[in-house]
């Protein structure tokens, strides 16, 4: 079993002339075993990608090289094979979606770092934690008594903020899952008069990798292979969301292998297989299944 490793990363910086790393950037990953999703804009470098251990300590240098990205914060995990089956090398206009291009950084929450959450929570204090995510991502996973708006994506933040005016009086804390998108999150909440917005540093990322079997629960969704990243380890946190087959509790989502449907769904390890890792009886009769089977 070969020993991989997993960096989600991020950083709001001033990039000049972004479109001519692109493709530089993707036949270095391409020439060194590296897979994933990177984009990059005028705002900044976004990023996942995975590779053995050696390959991503050569990424780490090779990354950090970029003018401005010498201090870039990688939060990296461990796999047991590629989290991705291709590399993407990408331009965009943002690096992440958000509908907040008005929105300025610098009014950006204060930033909360795991341990004073933890503390936030062990103190009783009186606080609102908002989920930045989308709803298939809260779904699995979630701070204790956390306000999980609806979203289909990001872009849909501003529509969820002007839902939670209830709160502009209240301490408010925002996360997500490596914290990007609550740079500008936060930032938007307090254009939008909020008065007391942290962002927490590293997002849930950061806190469970400190502090697993506390205050978050289930599991998180990662965009790639994987699906899913799980820490805890008692058994009323380890798991949040119930199979759509069955109602056992799990984290584990699969995507319809009817390529007409491709319904995103959660599904126990057990139902999968029973059920051909499709979401009906039509789907399962389909002649536009696919081949391979993952998990």
């Amino acid at each position: 079993m070969n020993n991989f490793s997993v960096l989600l990363f991020y950083k709001y910086v001033n990039i000049e002339n972004p479109g001519e790393i692109v493709g530089e950037h993707l036949q270095w990953c391409l020439s060194n075993d590296i897979k994933g999703r990177v984009f990059f804009a005028n705002e900044g470098v976004n990023g996942t990608v995975s590779a053995t251990a050696e390959n991503i300590e050569k990424y780490k240098e090779h990354l950090t090289g970029f003018p401005g990205l010498d201090d870039i914060w990688f939060k990296e995990n461990k796999s047991d094979e590629h989290a991705f089956k291709k590399m993407h090398v990408r331009l965009k206009k943002e690096i992440v979606h958000s509908a907040l291009s008005g929105t300025s950084l610098e009014n950006g929450g204060k930033r909360i770092v795991p341990a004073q959450l933890k503390q936030f929570y062990d103190s009783g204090k009186d606080f609102i934690i908002v989920d930045a995510r989308n709803w298939y991502e809260s779904k699995i996973g979630r701070f204790k008594n956390a306000v999980t708006p609806p979203m289909k994506n990001f872009r849909e933040w501003k529509k969820a903020v002007d839902e939670l005016k209830q709160y502009k009086d209240k301490t408010i804390v925002t996360y997500c899952t490596g914290g990007i998108r609550c740079e500008k999150a936060s930032a938007y909440m307090i254009e939008q008069g909020f008065e007391d917005v942290y962002q927490l540093d590293g997002g849930i990322f950061n806190f469970i990798e400190q502090f697993p079997d506390t205050y978050w629960e289930g599991g998180m969704f990662v965009f790639d292979e994987r699906r899913v990243v799980t820490t805890n380890t008692k058994d009323e946190l380890k798991h949040i969301a119930s199979c759509y087959y069955c109602g056992e509790k799990t984290s584990y989502y699969i995507n319809c292998h009817n390529q007409d449907c491709d319904k995103l769904f959660v599904c126990c390890h057990k139902c999968k297989i029973k059920y051909e890792y499709c979401c009906s009886d039509e789907c399962r009769n389909s002649t536009n299944k696919r081949k391979e089977f993952h998990g």
